[in-house]
């Protein structure tokens, strides 16, 4: 995975950016603790492949609390990640970009949905990319057996994904890491490390490249939508 290396003669005629947002957290003992940022990445760099969008650099810390148990992880309120992704899409507005699609890679960065809607209510045009439907489709589309309830963090999908577009990032006892914690009522009080002692919450051991690629391609087609969207803008009264 590298950074953006496009020079403004690439960004001129771009009238939609793709800002990727990951976080810098635990993924069990296996997994770089990057892994969020590196799918986002890799989800808005097969985007930017695909259609004719600008693509910025990640956001590569963000809320990541819920994993606060664990060495390494780091993390900044939800205010701030608030903040630092409408002020990027107010930066794009005064150099004409008028309509930006947030790729979330971690769960756990409910305060983007806010953005994005608060941003629709003021006639801004802003899309969060993939959502929790996406996220279904392209699991299905994969063919990943486990559902997000018990594959939650570390487990097929993530570990899926990575095999396939960063196989040099999956060591070779990633089937090693099983951990089941279906029930997590709690979750939000208690965090993370009340459920599981590895960190993990489902099962590696399912993941292949070939499921990792189905899903990846499915949310590539998916964006489409995320397009049309963007073009029609938010709905206003009249």
């Amino acid at each position: 995975m590298t950074l953006p290396m496009g020079t403004s003669a690439d960004a001129r005629d771009r009238s939609v950016a793709v800002l990727p947002v990951g976080s810098f957290e635990q993924h069990g003992t296996f997994l770089p603790l990057a892994t969020d940022t590196v799918i986002a990445m890799t989800v808005a760099a097969a985007v930017a492949a695909a259609y004719p969008v600008l693509l910025l650099p990640p956001v590569t810390i963000s809320c990541s609390h819920e994993h606060a148990a664990w060495p390494g992880t780091v993390s900044i309120s939800a205010p701030t990640l608030h903040a630092i992704v409408r002020d990027v899409a107010e930066s794009l507005r005064r150099q004409g970009v008028d309509r930006l699609a947030v790729v979330n890679g971690h769960g756990g960065n409910y305060v983007l949905g806010n953005v994005v809607q608060e941003a629709s209510a003021r006639g801004e045009r802003m899309a969060l990319f993939p959502t929790e439907v996406d996220w279904l489709a392209a699991r299905a589309a994969g063919g990943v057996e486990t559902g997000p309830d018990t594959d939650m963090h570390a487990g097929e999908f993530e570990t899926s994904l990575l095999l396939h577009a960063h196989p040099e990032l999956v060591p070779e006892d990633y089937a090693a890491h099983d951990e089941r914690a279906d029930e997590r009522d709690r979750f939000l009080t208690l965090g993370l490390a009340a459920y599981t002692r590895s960190g993990v919450v489902g099962r590696p051991s399912l993941a292949t490249a070939e499921k990792g690629a189905g899903a990846l391609a499915h949310l590539v087609t998916a964006f489409a939508d995320v397009l049309a969207a963007l073009d029609q803008g938010p709905t206003r009264d009249r």
